[in-house]
């Protein structure tokens, strides 16, 4: 701390050339911030998954289907309490943009998820005894403007009809909401009865995407996983039985691997600063050769001179990544607020923050390096002399 004010001093030398570069620094730390919040968020699963429930789905793909002759034999292995199905739709409404997840699922679905679906009594025995009903999530409902009762069509992007036709349609008969803030992105769903999909579409016939195992115990559940796989081996439709959260995992990865995208993005970022920093850093003790040179004729010793540039490359990563950091902060609620939970950001963390420190410090050092070194072993008769 002694020599802070040197080093304060020589970082606002060119007082324009240090704010551009701060800007860049903000910039690529505000991306590190907001990327790292969608993987976390990518990552999670539900806040919630391991609550009694299992996912079972084809050990190839979740996009191969099973057959629904194994309900019964799943609802029979001890321990299982209730099972539920679904199959994605993959339907758009009027657009194919703005996107939203719909299902075709059991009647008893919701029962299964009563902990992240909240339906009035009524509303969910009008969606049990209506055959082409649709519940749809509140969020989902307040965007289009869709009321109890309203008919809505919604247009295959997978599955056409048996006469052809890719347009679905549909009666509301219940608008669901979730308690959980975790869970807002659930609003966003349109959930329909798997029957009528079943009866309707030109490709599958008793087929299912996945089933969905209430547990007695949740104790219980690699002994009941075990079981379920059992029922299935050596078929050609095998299962995989999993907690929920590594089911939304494997679900997320039809996307990409979210991890590596944002890792590939990240490092083509932290490069491009490294070039510019390492060019600012080295321009800026370029144009100090001299000052650098009277610090030494005053008895400073080279590795004060190292320590200094140093200091001084380190400060100004730091000064921008903080600042990065701490708008990507204050963005990730908003975003998570503006997206109406269908992309739920967690704040970002101490992992996060520690990860966002050590990145500084390392791209501080490497981009000081240089220069540093240089102005280490500068003569001072050469520096003073102009060459």
């Amino acid at each position: 701390m002694k020599y802070f004010s040197l080093v304060w001093a020589a970082l606002w030398r060119r007082k324009a050339r240090t704010l551009f570069t701060l800007f860049s620094v903000l910039t690529a730390f505000l991306l590190f911030g907001m990327l790292d919040a969608v993987r976390t968020a990518f990552n999670a699963g539900d806040q919630l998954a391991g609550s009694g429930r299992m996912i079972v789905s084809s050990k190839l793909s979740i996009t191969q289907p099973l057959p629904i002759s194994l309900l019964g034999s799943i609802e029979h292995v001890p321990g299982v309490r209730q099972v539920a199905w679904a199959n994605w739709f993959g339907g758009y409404y009027q657009h194919p943009t703005p996107f939203f997840p719909n299902f075709a699922v059991s009647t008893n679905y919701l029962g299964l998820f009563h902990d992240r679906y909240e339906l009035p009594p009524a509303q969910a025995r009008a969606f049990a005894d209506t055959r082409d009903g649709a519940v749809v999530g509140a969020a989902l409902a307040k965007q289009f403007g869709w009321k109890l009762g309203q008919r809505v069509p919604l247009i295959a992007g997978i599955f056409p009809r048996t006469d052809g036709s890719n347009d679905w349609n549909f009666e509301i008969v219940g608008i669901f909401t979730t308690a959980n803030p975790k869970l807002k992105a659930v609003e966003q769903q349109f959930l329909f009865h798997w029957k009528y999909f079943d009866e309707g579409n030109a490709y599958m016939k008793n087929l299912v995407g996945w089933y969905v195992v209430n547990l007695a115990n949740p104790a219980d559940s690699d002994r009941v996983a075990q079981a379920i796989d059992a029922l299935s081996r050596n078929s050609d439709h095998e299962t995989r039985t999993q907690t929920e959260q590594a089911f939304q995992a494997s679900f997320a990865k039809q996307i990409g691997d979210i991890g590596l995208i944002a890792g590939g993005i990240m490092a083509a970022v932290f490069f491009t600063l490294l070039l510019l920093t390492g060019n600012t850093m080295a321009q800026a003790v370029r144009e100090r050769i001299p000052e650098l040179a009277v610090l030494k004729t005053l008895g400073f010793q080279d590795r004060t001179v190292l320590a200094l540039v140093l200091a001084e490359s380190v400060l100004l990563i730091v000064l921008g990544g903080v600042l990065g950091m701490g708008l990507a902060m204050l963005l990730t609620p908003m975003v998570s607020a503006a997206s109406g939970g269908a992309l739920p950001l967690p704040p970002l963390g101490l992992h996060s923050w520690g990860v966002a420190l050590g990145l500084m410090l390392v791209i501080g050092l490497l981009v000081g390096a240089l220069p540093a070194l240089r102005g280490m072993r500068l003569q001072i008769v050469d520096a003073l002399a102009g060459r």
